[in-house]
């Protein structure tokens, strides 16, 4: 053709064509929100910073000011409470049948063999009838005021918590939770999936992550919990967040290989951050009473449990687990559940607890 043999008008005209294909490229960009890949280039591999998903949510409601006991604890006072009450009515005196009733009481009561040998020792020092029900409520306060978790410093950046337990137990809702109250507070809250054997927690993580306004890391189904947790924490060292809770696998407490992986977990975060995890949190559900303080005596056993996380309080008659967990083994609770609602995880209250628990429904 003619105008190949004007190298001007060649040069002019393939020109014209890079132009062309530079403005398309262009086009492309701003349309799908990512360059265009060069014709034959193997795509970047995605780096830990890029995995988190961000989420736009509405603004997360801030935790309830304080937790109403009385309505929590309703059931619990109704069974082991009621019943004491109902063992001194009427009576004049303690006589040796009435202790042998309120001993076979307390030590149904899913408080544990120590507690409840304990709080039948204050019931035998009791110098009245009178006296019984307001020392053992003094009892209770001592119990839970000796192991009284301190206030949370965050004083690492990024703060990395692990909530550990079994399935059922609430682990996931109450991260969901937590992680609404931090960004209510203004933090930078990243969340880790790392239960990836259930597809569905996944996907449950993800939602709760929506709801509270924070970002998320997520694994493979089936893939290895140890490097989701890994690529939490680097997401959370490199952009910058301020707290990182990292959710494990629901496991049964004698599932040996399965609390093996708790212990996997924790040492590849230290990895990176050798104080990490700051915190771990258990999570039990109240209604399964003795087995809760057996779940916590294995996890302990395995990783080192901080404080504990209570759920479901309020639909259980078995409150007085509390008791136990904190008498046996010294963990204390940090978080009642009660509800449904994402503010419905509160601060334990120990003075606030142990009067509802024994508060008289008819006063």
């Amino acid at each position: 053709m003619d105008w190949l043999a004007s190298p001007a008008l060649a040069i002019g005209v393939a020109a014209g064509i890079f132009g062309v294909t530079v403005v398309l490229g262009l086009v492309v960009q701003a349309l799908t929100g990512r360059p265009e890949a060069a014709s034959g280039a193997e795509p970047a591999a995605p780096t830990a910073a890029a995995a988190a998903s961000p989420v736009v949510a509405a603004p997360p409601v801030a935790a309830s000011a304080g937790a109403d006991y009385a309505s929590g604890l309703a059931r619990t006072r109704a069974g082991f409470v009621a019943r004491l009450d109902v063992l001194l009515r009427g009576r004049a005196a303690l006589d040796p049948s009435v202790l042998d009733e309120i001993e076979s009481l307390l030590f149904g009561a899913d408080l544990g063999v120590r507690t409840a040998e304990e709080m039948m020792q204050t019931v035998r020092d009791a110098a009245s009838l009178e006296e019984i029900r307001p020392a053992l409520e003094s009892r209770a306060r001592e119990i839970l005021e000796s192991v009284s978790a301190n206030g949370r410093a965050f004083d690492a950046k990024p703060y990395v918590v692990l909530m550990v337990g079994v399935n059922g137990a609430g682990k996931t809702t109450s991260i969901g939770k937590l992680a609404a109250r931090w960004t209510a507070e203004g933090k930078k809250v990243l969340l880790g999936a790392a239960d990836t054997f259930r597809a569905a927690a996944i996907d449950q993580l993800g939602i709760w992550a929506e709801r509270a306004g924070a970002e998320i890391v997520r694994g493979e189904p089936g893939g290895d919990p140890a490097s989701v947790a890994f690529d939490a924490v680097q997401t959370a060292v490199a952009r910058g967040f301020d707290v990182v809770v990292i959710d494990t696998a629901g496991r049964m407490q004698t599932d040996a290989g399965l609390m093996d992986e708790v212990t996997k977990i924790v040492r590849v975060i230290r990895k990176q951050l050798p104080d990490a995890p700051h915190e771990v949190l258990l999570a039990l559900d109240a209604n399964t009473g003795q087995n809760a303080i057996r779940q916590a005596q294995e996890f302990t056993a395995a990783v080192d449990v901080s404080s504990i996380v209570l759920s479901k309080l309020d639909g259980t008659a078995k409150g007085g687990v509390v008791l136990g967990i904190a008498r046996e083994l010294g963990i204390p609770v940090r978080y009642v559940g009660m509800g449904e609602q994402v503010g419905d995880l509160y601060d334990f209250d120990a003075a606030a607890f142990a009067e509802a628990l024994f508060a008289r429904d008819d006063a």
